[in-house]
């Protein structure tokens, strides 16, 4: 029988993808483990393998094709209980080559070509599920395909409905000729509608909308209009963090290991986590979820948005381990290979401007973690100590919280270990 090969979802929050490319055509033998095609997602491009086996019968989304719905069906494969063509046969104009899944007009269709047209659509437009076998004996036989009934999967005519139509008329005469129906517009050569924008025609270019840049949309709107969230603001004093880091480079040099003060950041808050769990903590319908490991999100600017790998237990690794994972992360980031054990779990978040030159924001929590927590630049600032005027170099960080997980008082305790993990951070290498 035939196997349907569905959209894939790659990513927990995955509902439709870019199927950007075919390794496989028409005719094609597939064998469990061969690259059929790669999917774009919201957040990677990812090969998808073959699960099971047989010969490609049908592609029916297009390379290319934007906002294919997950288990939408994108192509056909023969498994058992169908039988293979007795002659090779060219294949019909459907089986030929990927196609998008409505139906497609032949140019100037002549009586010769309505047979075929009789088998790629029914009169109402809607696309008949046929074998390609099945196709080339109706085609053979001029039997009209929209009026033979499918035993096969889903309603698929096989070829035993073929022959056992072809036995009832008792005559290979022509069938009547069905017009192809004139395919849809596509959206590139459909008329656009007069803007709704206040801005003349021709005055602005239009980017489209990738997967990324939609989910990024989409989510962040439904965070900022459903959680009710709320900010807290400190100011850290760092130089004895960024003594430590000097120190720590120095050492690390003849390995050729380097820490970034991001890198003391996200260890600093994997430990304040767990001295405050009640912050690392995500809200569902059936009660907060407190998590044992402290699993930091870090959000990564790449081509088109941002995505946030994850650093995994990163209470329980040392900094040059941090330091080395997330550089891997943010490079798999960048190239659009990220796994979706990679990004998808984060259990406390972290978007660092501060090597932007930003002083200070507030984040957009990423549900369904928690709390955010938003890093400024570090400057020189004047400051009172003992009653005097000094200068220190100070960091202003913000912790944005779910007020339905975290309340004012624990986001102020998680703040507070934080300060003193910072401040003084001779408390990361214990």
């Amino acid at each position: 029988m035939a196997i349907d090969i569905l959209m894939p979802a790659l990513s927990p929050t995955m509902e439709e993808g870019v199927l950007a490319k075919w390794h496989v055509k028409v005719g094609d033998v597939l064998k469990s483990g061969d690259v059929m095609c790669e999917i774009e997602t919201d957040k990677a491009t990812m090969e998808v393998e073959a699960v099971d086996e047989g010969k490609v019968l049908e592609i029916l989304v297009a390379e290319g094709t934007q906002g294919v719905k997950v288990n939408a069906v994108i192509a056909r494969i023969e498994g058992e209980g169908v039988a293979p063509s007795a002659a090779p046969a060219a294949p019909a104009p459907v089986a030929a080559a990927p196609v998008a899944a409505a139906p497609v007009a032949a140019p100037n269709p002549t009586p010769a070509a309505a047979p075929v047209a009789a088998v790629l659509a029914a009169s109402d437009g809607s696309r008949i599920m046929a074998s390609p076998l099945a196709k080339r004996i109706a085609e053979a036989a001029g039997i009209n395909l929209a009026q033979v009934t499918g035993t096969g999967p889903h309603g698929r005519i096989v070829k035993a409905d073929v022959e056992a139509a072809r036995g009832q008329t008792g005559s290979a005469a022509p069938a009547a000729q069905v017009t192809a129906p004139t395919p849809a517009p596509t959206p590139a050569s459909a008329p656009r509608a007069p803007s709704p924008l206040p801005y003349a025609d021709g005055s602005y270019d239009v980017l489209p909308l990738d997967g990324m840049r939609r989910t990024i949309a989409r989510r962040m709107t439904e965070s900022f209009r459903d959680v009710p969230h709320f900010p807290l603001n400190i100011d850290l004093e760092i130089d004895k963090l960024l003594e430590l880091r000097k120190q720590l480079n120095q050492v690390g040099a003849a390995q050729n290991a380097k820490v970034s003060v991001n890198d003391l950041v996200i260890k600093a808050a994997a430990l304040a986590c767990k001295r405050v769990p009640a912050a690392n903590a995500s809200y569902t319908p059936d009660g907060i979820l407190i998590h044992h490991h402290a699993d930091i999100a870090v959000a990564v600017a790449i081509d088109g948005g941002l995505i946030t790998p994850v650093i995994r237990k990163a209470e329980t690794k040392g900094l040059a381990a941090i330091s080395d994972e997330m550089k891997s992360l943010a490079d798999k980031a960048r190239n659009r290979k990220l796994m979706p054990e990679d990004y998808a779990g984060g259990t406390f978040s972290i978007s660092n401007l501060g090597m932007m030159g930003i002083k200070s924001f507030m984040s957009i929590i990423n549900e369904p973690q928690g709390c955010i927590l938003s890093v400024g630049a570090g400057e020189q600032r004047p400051v009172v100590k003992n009653g005097a005027l000094a200068i220190a170099t100070v960091m202003s960080v913000t912790l944005t919280c779910d007020h339905r997980v975290v309340d004012g008082a624990i986001g102020s305790a998680w703040l507070a270990a934080f300060k003193s993990l910072i401040e003084e951070p001779i408390g990361l290498m214990l």
